[in-house]
């Protein structure tokens, strides 16, 4: 196969037609071949217009017209005509095999997916949705005293711009599969929700003893300190309550458990269980556990990533669908207990993701629009 390619690049260089990586692999490894035999003092013995089957002929012709006596000198120049083939055959193998391979991603990956984006939907108090990845940057809307507006970088912003506030105001900021958004509290918290997500909340949050908030999905908090209104997550059967800190939880109903990160600061989980910063709380079937872990592999989707530390596949599927808005169907169900270690950028196409797990097992996956399936 190696030598059918070289002759058919052999001949686009010949008529002009070869493209600039051709070009130059042609003259960087005939400049080699000639380099090689300059070195053992014979001279050039390989003009750049010969094919493969000139090559192969040319020491064909010189063995049969070659005395005895000069036997060893021929040798040495068949050796480093060899040597060039060889050489030349290597750098085919390497030049072309990348492109083969790209031409087979191309066709294998040609309905590639892509990666999930920022935006929302918010939910006012009268009912009104805003699409915000559609909304103008600016003020939205005004609440009971409150501004809501949309940044310039794209971030829901809530202002207070009057004590006169009702606590009957609920909003909800929604996120689809494949979305992603970032809001502003009233309080002055910052909360980053993950795809299929939801926060519900009160316009008027740092105006009640306690400052709650209800978690459909995963969001990664960073609390603003207020000993006065301890902040209370609710989600998934479990209460977080802190007063000021940095923390993930994880509670998607698909998933077998929820998870609670802490990054910084302490946090109460179900008013009994305190975690330390890299301390994870478990909470399945209403019993906790408290685990040691690397808190930052938990944020990963924040600070664009997937992280896999031994992670088995059905897992990772489960994301991997959530961000690129795809269903998986597997054709072996025990390829979901395979576990992988590795990490791949949100902002790739879902290809990027499934050539990691390929490289890491015998696992093969095809795109047919939004549907992959595993084999």
């Amino acid at each position: 196969m190696e030598k059918e390619l070289l002759n058919q690049i052999i001949i686009r260089y010949q008529q002009g037609k070869a493209s600039p990586d051709e070009i130059k692999f042609i003259e960087t490894y005939y400049q080699a071949l000639e380099h090689r035999a300059d070195r053992n003092g014979i001279g050039s013995q390989l003009p750049s217009n010969q094919t493969w089957a000139e090559i192969q002929q040319h020491i064909h012709t010189t063995i049969q017209q070659n005395e005895p006596s000069k036997t060893i000198k021929l040798w040495r120049r068949i050796s480093v005509v060899a040597a060039a083939v060889a050489l030349i055959t290597i750098g085919i193998y390497f030049y072309i095999a990348p492109r083969i391979a790209n031409q087979h991603e191309v066709t294998k990956y040609a309905n590639d997916v892509a990666p999930g984006k920022q935006g929302a939907t918010l939910t006012l108090a009268n009912g009104k949705n805003i699409r915000l990845a559609d909304a103008a940057n600016g003020e939205l809307a005004k609440e009971s005293g409150v501004v809501i507006s949309k940044s310039a970088n794209g971030q829901l912003v809530y202002e207070i711009k009057s004590t006169n506030t009702e606590s009957n105001h609920i909003n909800v900021l929604s996120t689809s599969k494949g979305e992603t958004y970032q809001v502003r509290l009233p309080d002055g918290s910052l909360v980053w929700l993950n795809a299929a997500s939801s926060l519900t909340y009160s316009t008027a949050l740092n105006e009640r003893r306690q400052r709650r908030v209800k978690l459909s999905g995963e969001a990664y908090f960073e609390v603003a300190k207020d000993k006065a209104h301890p902040f209370i997550v609710e989600s998934n059967g479990q209460e977080v309550e802190v007063l000021g800190t940095h923390f993930n939880v994880n509670s998607y109903t698909d998933e077998a458990a929820t998870e609670t990160t802490l990054l910084e600061g302490s946090v109460s989980v179900n008013g009994k269980t305190v975690l330390k910063p890299g301390e994870q709380s478990v909470l399945s079937e209403g019993k906790i556990s408290v685990l040691k872990v690397d808190a930052e592999n938990f944020v990963d989707w924040k600070n664009g990533e997937f992280v896999f530390t031994d992670e088995p596949l059905g897992d990772i599927l489960r994301k991997v669908s959530r961000w690129y808005d795809v269903e998986f169907v597997v054709v072996n169900q025990k390829v979901l207990s395979n576990t992988f270690t590795g990490s791949v950028s949100r902002s790739d196409k879902v290809s990027g993701v499934l050539r990691v797990l390929q490289k890491a097992s015998k696992v093969r996956f095809s795109i047919e629009g939004k549907t992959i399936k595993i084999e």
